[in-house]
């Protein structure tokens, strides 16, 4: 039990493990670790896009950049059936960071921030304020408010419920995967041979990747959904133009 201890098998969660204090401030593993992934992603955002050239000779950096930002750009653009680029800079650092925290975990005594329900909790609700941001600007404020009043006014508390609800959904269910995983790789670690572990970790990096991409999606899914009157008033515009000039003809 102690060598589990010293693990911090015991502990669900990085808040817990503090590096220092002063009275009410607390600096823990979950905001060092969370400060390391965006200083590598800054970083490394710096160094593929400091010489970006245009052409067949592209840098290795440049390369694998693009190829990120192009599968994201159009994973985007089917879930919203529009143009990626608004939606780009939200949900591309969302999943990003998400990766990119649950990937160091292969470094050890990493332990990915997404492993603390703080963590997860506020990346849910940068969700929760970025959906009707995205909805205001495509709906405008009075259309998109009608939403939580339809089909009737009396389903208010019930789309606001929805709301919240799914919001929770999204902090739970990153949390409970990553910190799980975590958690049973090292409780492998401690009481069996050194292979099994391994294969466990490999297994808990991809599933790691799978949750930055569920949590990408279903966050494209609720501003799309939020943002998808402008489509139908441009499919109705293409449609009276169509009209107009069939009158004409």
């Amino acid at each position: 039990m102690e060598s589990l201890d010293l693990m911090g098998i015991k502990d669900i969660s990085p808040d817990v493990l503090v590096f220092w204090s002063w009275h009410w401030a607390k600096l823990n593993a979950t905001i060092v670790y969370t400060w390391i992934a965006m200083l590598l992603l800054t970083l490394g955002s710096w160094l593929a896009t400091r010489n970006l050239q245009a052409g067949r000779k592209l840098s290795r950096w440049q390369n694998f950049l693009e190829v990120i930002v192009t599968a994201m750009r159009n994973q985007i653009r089917e879930i919203a059936q529009r143009d990626a680029a608004p939606f780009l800079p939200f949900v591309g650092t969302l999943f990003l960071f998400i990766a990119l925290s649950n990937l160091l975990a292969i470094i050890p005594g990493w332990v990915p921030p997404t492993a603390s329900l703080s963590t997860t909790a506020a990346l849910a609700l940068v969700v929760l304020i970025g959906v009707p941001i995205y909805g205001i600007q495509s709906r405008g404020f009075k259309q998109y408010l009608k939403l939580y009043v339809q089909p009737s006014p009396i389903m208010l508390p019930m789309n606001l419920l929805g709301e919240l609800s799914r919001t929770l959904a999204l902090a739970v269910r990153l949390f409970g995967n990553i910190m799980s995983g975590t958690k049973i790789a090292a409780i492998l670690l401690a009481i069996t041979p050194i292979l099994f572990p391994v294969v466990m970790q490999a297994l808990g990096l991809l599933t790691g990747m799978i949750q930055a991409y569920i949590f990408a999606v279903l966050a494209m899914v609720y501003i799309a959904s939020a943002a998808r009157i402008q489509q139908e008033r441009e499919q109705k515009t293409r449609e009276g133009a169509l009209a107009k000039g069939d009158d004409n003809g």
